[in-house]
């Protein structure tokens, strides 16, 4: 049972993860968070829904790959329509969460209006869909969703270390204006970031599509990776990729647990809060976070 559940706890971690990746990398630049990261995720998992069964019937991978590109230039639009005004002025953090709730609301309630509140399924990936391993029985999307998960991070944590787009980001994550001053295009490189974050919750919005169901308000899971992100600190990479395992963790251990006969798993959210909150009266900037002027 407890390898069944770190198995479970992993899956749903690195999903997390590639969610929280996004607040991270958007944070670490432009010092604020993207409130509307959870309804480009939803439409990633639309996109998915489209290309598998409503159009196509396409196969899994080639469906995953269409709903990260297609995702990825949602994410550029919501950057263009709602945040790259207020970047030529400069404007406060606040007015950019403002901007970003009144994306997600936007985009949320056009999902509503034009296909409605139905809730769809994805075709399964594997015909059999769990394995046996000694008394476990583990799901086989649990291991690709966490393999899949794993290799992108890693895809990303290379193209932030060695190329010349990620040296730029990694720098504009110090100082932007200096950046910009120096002769790189601050427009070109943020289009670059939410293409990134939008990709990567593409990913994890068909991940979290298979496993659950795709319909217009599943973007409230994202909740759940922007905890992981502030857990491990916003803005940073490293610290986004281990609250949102972390997290993911200790709600699967949650999920199994029993005190005096009363199961734990209704409970599950007032932990994952409660670990948020714990943390930040601990440690404000999570576990690999530094100090910044402002964070909303």
């Amino acid at each position: 049972m407890i390898f069944q559940t770190i198995i479970t706890g992993l899956s749903i971690g690195s999903i997390y993860a590639l969610m929280a990746v996004g607040y991270s990398l958007v944070f670490s630049v432009l010092n604020f968070s993207n409130f509307a990261h959870g309804a480009v995720i939803t439409l990633g998992a639309y996109v998915a829904w489209a290309v598998m069964v409503n159009i196509f019937q396409l196969p899994f991978l080639p469906a995953l790959l269409i709903s990260m590109l297609g995702a990825g230039i949602i994410a550029f639009l919501v950057e263009r329509i709602a945040y790259s005004s207020l970047r030529h002025r400069r404007a406060p953090s606040l007015y950019f969460m403002i901007s970003a709730m009144g994306m997600a609301i936007a985009l949320q309630n056009v999902l509503y209006a034009t296909i409605g509140a139905n809730l769809y399924a994805l075709p399964p990936v594997f015909a059999q869909d769990s394995i046996q391993l000694g008394t476990a029985v583990i799901s086989k999307m649990d291991l690709f969703a966490f393999g899949f998960s794993i290799l992108a991070i890693a895809l990303l944590t290379f193209i932030l270390n060695f190329t010349r787009v990620g040296t730029a980001i990694r720098a504009a994550s110090h100082d932007a204006e200096m950046v910009s001053v120096l002769g790189v295009n601050l427009d070109m490189l943020v289009a670059v970031l939410f293409l990134l974050a939008g990709a990567l919750g593409g990913m994890a919005g068909v991940f979290m599509g298979v496993k659950y169901m795709v319909y217009p308000s599943m973007g409230w899971i994202t909740n759940k990776a922007y905890i992981g992100a502030v857990i491990g600190g916003l803005g940073s990479l490293p610290g986004a990729i281990v609250g949102g395992i972390l997290l993911g963790l200790v709600e699967a251990l949650i999920s199994v647990s029993t005190i005096g006969g009363v199961p734990l798993s209704t409970y599950r959210d007032v932990f994952s809060f409660g670990l948020l909150a714990l943390l930040l009266i601990v440690r404000p900037t999570g576990l690999f976070g530094r100090h910044v002027e402002e964070k909303l």
